[in-house]
C-alpha cells in the first residue's frame, strides 16, 4: 500500500503570534513547527503499515523553504520519502488555492490512501479534506476517530455528540483523523538521524502546471482588511459584599450586557 499524509508547518502555538505588513500571518516573526494535529494523521499512516506488514509512507506540504522542518520532523518519525510544494507565488493562498495545489501534486504520486489532519493548527478550518477528496474524485472519509484498514477496505468511526458513526469506503480515499485517535509517537535518535538521508522532491507551479496568477493572497476569495492587536488585560472590579453583594454582581454583568 502507497499512503501520502499531507503536513502543514504552522507558527507555534505557544509564540507571539501577528500579521505581517500585508496582513498575512507573519511566519517569520514566531517559531515553526509541524502542526500539532498533523502529527496524529502520521501516526495512523505508520500504524496502517506497521500493522500490515508492507507499505510506503510519502509526506507532502507546500510553503516556504521553512515548511521543509515539517517534513523532517515527520520523516523522523516514520515513513519513506517527502515531496515540498515551494514557490513564492504560494504566499497568502486561501483554502481553495491550497487544495487545488495539493490535489496537482497529489496527481503526480502514486497513491492508494491520502491521511490528512483534522485541520490546521493555524487555519483551523476543517475544509481542506473535503475539497481534496472532490478534486481527487475519490470517497472522503472525514473527521475520523479509530482508522482501521482491512486490504482495500477503510472503515473510520466518527464521533459525534450524541452517537458514533461507522463508515466504510474501499481504496482509493482520503481520510482525515481527529486527536482521538492516539498519541503520535515521540521520534527516536536513529529516526532523527535517519530522516537526514530520505529523499525530499521539490515542485515548483509549473512543475504541477498551475498559473500564479490562480494561487497566492490576490487570487484568495477571502481578504482581511484590518488587524487589531488584543487590548491589553485591565484591572477587574472588585465588588465589596455588604449584604447586597449579588445585586452589585448582577448589575455589573447587565451594565457589560452578559445577562
Amino acid at each position: 500500500m502507497k499512503i501520502v499524509v499531507l503536513v502543514k508547518h504552522v507558527p507555534d502555538a505557544a509564540g507571539d503570534r501577528s500579521f505581517a505588513a500585508d496582513l498575512t500571518s507573519d511566519r517569520a516573526a514566531v517559531d515553526g513547527r509541524l502542526s500539532e494535529l498533523d502529527e496524529y494523521a502520521v501516526e495512523q499512516a505508520l500504524q496502517v503499515v506497521e500493522k500490515a506488514g508492507e507499505g510506503e509512507i510519502t509526506f507532502l506540504t507546500m510553503g516556504p523553504a521553512s515548511a521543509g522542518e515539517a517534513l523532517r520532523k515527520a520523516l523522523s518519525m516514520g515513513g519513506d520519502a517527502a515531496v515540498h510544494v515551494v514557490d513564492d507565488a504560494l504566499h497568502g493562498s486561501d483554502a481553495l488555492a491550497t487544495s487545488k495545489v495539493l490535489a496537482a501534486a497529489l496527481g503526480k504520486l502514486e497513491w492508494d490512501l491520502v491521511v490528512c489532519g483534522m485541520a490546521s493548527t493555524d487555519g483551523t478550518m476543517s475544509v481542506v479534506p473535503a475539497m481534496l477528496s472532490e478534486r481527487l474524485g475519490v470517497a472522503g472519509l472525514t473527521l475520523a476517530s479509530s482508522l482501521t484498514v482491512d486490504g482495500t477496505s477503510v472503515t473510520i468511526r466518527r464521533d459525534g455528540d450524541d452517537a458514533s458513526t461507522t463508515v466504510t469506503a474501499s481504496l482509493p480515499l482520503l481520510v482525515s483523523v481527529t486527536d482521538q485517535t492516539g498519541e503520535a509517537r515521540y521520534p527516536s535518535f536513529k529516526g532523527i538521524m535517519a530522516a537526514k538521508k530520505k529523499p525530499v522532491t521539490t515542485y515548483t507551479l509549473a512543475d504541477l502546471g498551475i498559473e500564479p496568477a490562480q494561487v497566492g493572497l490576490l487570487a484568495a476569495w477571502s481578504a482581511v482588511e484590518s488587524a487589531t492587536k488584543r487590548p491589553p488585560r485591565q484591572a477587574g472590579v472588585i465588588v465589596t459584599d455588604e449584604g447586597d453583594g449579588g445585586v452589585k454582581l448582577a448589575d455589573f454583568l447587565s451594565a457589560g450586557k452578559f445577562i
